[in-house]
């Protein structure tokens, strides 16, 4: 159970109401026990007062849908009253599982089906919310964060449209760009990283870490993801390296330009276990093609955290690198969906996102600081100093 004694001096903005959209239903089963849970064993002396009408339920799930006609047009339809509610809607837009029949084809649901859906579900509402926040793991349109020649700029057409449509708050999860957050500057925006939840899981699989610069480096594949690797390196106390693309920019291969090399800066690696930090694997080609290139360099083992595993060509190559001896582990978040063949997989370890989640939302709809959590360099320091007595770590913190 989470430490709340500064929760509990203020009182929750509403009733709870959690609405996971079919993209998100098995995260968000997750974290509603959670909240469940922790607000069943919680002491209030205010519980039976109005204000705390509605705290404690087995269930802060809101019942929604959105069925779809022949043509593939849909509609958003709400099962209960969320008059009142302070409402969290969960949405995956990666989540491409999901199908629906379109003039008797299946056709699998884009990014832009679960971003419609959201909306959708928002207008159902109706205005009736007393407050409404969107938790959008993956930002929808965030590798579209700025404009190069003649383009849309779609991720900040959606923060607008949210805005527009009465949404309070928006969470997100290592935005590809935070920058995007200018497009609504006087409204919420909180992009969140799982640096706590990547070092938890790292530490729990992997009892032979030495987290010492003479044996362990971060790396960053390329500059953008620089910010998260210099972080993830000074709290383990240990050196950082980059890789640099050189790209095609005369052509044009899958809407991007190709990579023509991978370019390193930075001490040797020759012996060290490796760590490389990026938000997302989506091919997976720049990530493997960064490791071959460490372990040319000699280093030992190679750890890949990502925090969105996308994995949009399929996993035969990333088995091929394990087989190979290229990669060690890939750690990635249930924020995004995950396919059976994946879970079973020897070198895929899952960062479970769901407690975070819901300290997240119990703490707002308490209108409670969310400061340290989002900052948790003393937990992280915490694990750390357990591992190097113990060499492994508990569960539960």
């Amino acid at each position: 159970m989470p430490n709340d004694s500064k929760l509990l001096t203020t009182i929750p903005v509403g009733e709870l109401g959690i609405i996971a959209l079919q993209s998100c239903t098995t995260l968000g089963e997750r974290v509603d026990a959670y909240i469940s849970k922790w607000r069943t064993k919680r002491n209030h002396a205010e519980k039976t007062t109005m204000v705390f009408n509605g705290y404690e339920q087995d269930s802060y799930l809101v019942q929604s849908k959105c069925p779809r006609f022949g043509s593939g047009e849909a509609k958003g339809e709400l099962l209960e009253s969320v008059r009142g509610k302070d409402l969290y809607i969960l949405v995956d837009v990666t989540n491409y599982s999901i199908e629906y029949s379109l003039y008797g084809k299946k056709c699998p649901m884009s990014p832009d089906d679960h971003y419609a859906d959201l909306k959708r579900v928002i207008a159902a509402c109706g205005g009736k919310a007393r407050k409404i926040t969107v938790i959008m793991p993956f930002l929808y349109e965030s590798r579209q964060h700025k404009r190069s020649s003649r383009e849309s700029l779609d991720c900040a057409l959606c923060l607008q449209e949210l805005v527009s449509l009465g949404v309070s708050n928006i969470i997100t999860f290592d935005a590809h760009d935070p920058r995007v957050q200018n497009a609504i500057p006087l409204h919420g925006f909180e992009s969140v990283r799982p640096t706590y939840q990547f070092l938890k899981a790292l530490l729990m699989s992997t009892n032979d870490l030495q987290l010492s610069k003479e044996h362990l480096m971060v790396i960053s594949p390329d500059e953008g993801a620089m910010n998260r690797a210099i972080y993830f390196a000074n709290i383990l106390g240990v050196d950082v390296g980059m890789f640099y693309k050189r790209r095609d920019y005369s052509t044009i291969v899958n809407g991007r330009n190709p990579i023509v090399a991978h370019e390193f800066l930075g001490d040797s690696v020759e012996g060290k276990d490796v760590i490389i930090m990026d938000d997302m694997i989506a091919s997976g080609e720049s990530m493997l093609d960064v490791a071959k290139q460490l372990k040319a360099r000699k280093a030992n083992r190679v750890y890949c955290l990502c925090t969105f595993g996308l994995f949009t060509s399929g996993l035969e190559v990333f088995d091929k690198a394990k087989e190979d001896g290229i990669i060690e582990k890939i750690i990635t978040t249930n924020l995004t969906y995950q396919t059976p063949e994946l879970l079973s997989r020897d070198w895929y370890i899952s960062a479970d996102m769901s407690k975070y989640i819901a300290l997240l939302i119990d703490h707002l709809n308490h209108d409670a600081s969310i400061s340290k959590i989002i900052d948790p360099t003393d937990r992280i320091n915490d694990r750390i100093a357990e591992y190097r007595e113990k060499h492994t770590i508990r569960e539960n913190y």
